[in-house]
């Protein structure tokens, strides 16, 4: 939809809220999504069955919680720049848009939807609570 190709993945940097970003969004989104399995191995670990982290959606979540960035961004002159449709709809609502087109689950599309700043005044999930953190942790110390 975004006229991106696969290869494309290792040239887009994960943010453009930060100069000189080093971190592609293919890195990005590989990363985070480790993060979060990760915090959920300690969680399950620690608390056992009291854990009411629900796996696929974990993974599923953040694998997708970035895709609106394929709309929110592209190519002008050679650079990645927020596009016309970034200046519209920032990517977690451009991403529930095509989570929703490709019917991905409600619990899905909510980590998509709140994964973000757009998520600070509505109830988080746990899934999308283990997301955010991880996704902030990753873009604070690149920032």
């Amino acid at each position: 939809t975004g006229g991106w190709k696969p290869a494309d993945l290792m040239q887009i940097p994960f943010t453009l809220l930060a100069d000189d970003v080093q971190i592609m969004y293919l890195e990005h989104v590989r990363t985070v999504c480790r993060m979060c399995i990760a915090m959920e191995d300690v969680l399950k670990d620690a608390y056992g069955d009291r854990s009411r982290i629900d796996h696929d959606t974990l993974v599923a979540g953040a694998l997708l919680a970035d895709v609106g960035k394929m709309l929110e961004y592209e190519r002008r002159d050679g650079q990645i720049v927020k596009g016309r449709k970034g200046e519209y709809l920032r990517h977690p609502f451009s991403g529930v848009g095509l989570c929703y087109r490709h019917d991905i689950p409600d619990a899905v599309m909510h980590m998509v939807a709140t994964h973000s700043k757009e998520g600070d005044h509505v109830k988080r999930f746990p899934e999308s609570i283990i997301f955010h953190h991880a996704d902030f942790t990753d873009f604070e110390l690149v920032k």
